[in-house]
């Protein structure tokens, strides 16, 4: 048994779960999270606690048990409290700020380049260096901070670039500068 898939999820206060087959829809007090799960796994709920049960012991249902588990658990804490992805800015000249809902960033291009967020997905900027990717959906904002992130990654001479907030960039040595031929 998945040790994962048989925890049962609480529910908080003010989040319900419908379950209409195999489609699961969480309602809190952030918005709504619909999905639809894949066969070989069902979903029951008794009063604030809900339980992914497997159908049978087949690889498949072994396979998705536990993670229809966390995508229902993910959906129910998405819904409640939210999640949020922070990146770090480093470099001369770099910086990022919020235009409407569209994030700007000036990465030493020779353009700045617009970044729009996707539905439910809201960009926040904090001394012009840290970015704040937060919304319901964690898949979303995962994606969100990583398509960000691809814009500069940190290069391992200088450490330059956009990473994620405690990210370790393994840098390397750079020449040596020594006498070459004569």
């Amino acid at each position: 048994m998945s040790r994962i898939g048989k925890r049962p999820i609480t529910l908080p206060a003010k989040v319900t779960v419908a379950i209409n087959g195999q489609e699961v829809v969480v309602k809190g007090p952030k918005g709504e999270l619909s999905r639809v799960l894949p066969a070989g796994v069902t979903i029951e709920t008794e009063g604030d606690t809900v339980t992914v049960n497997r159908v049978n012991d087949s690889r498949m249902a072994r396979e998705r048990h536990g993670l229809c588990r966390t995508l229902v658990a993910n959906m129910v804490e998405g819904v409640a409290n939210g999640f949020q992805r922070r990146l770090e800015i480093q470099g001369v000249g770099y910086r990022a700020a919020v235009q409407g809902k569209n994030l700007n960033l000036s990465m030493g291009y020779s353009h700045p380049v617009l970044i729009e967020p996707p539905d439910g997905i809201q960009f926040q900027v904090e001394n012009n260096t840290n970015v704040i990717v937060t919304g319901i959906d964690k898949e979303i904002v995962g994606n969100t901070a990583a398509k960000v992130r691809a814009v500069r990654p940190p290069e391992p001479y200088k450490g330059k670039g956009i990473r994620y907030q405690g990210e370790a960039v393994r840098r390397k040595v750079g020449k040596t500068g020594g006498k070459g031929k004569k």
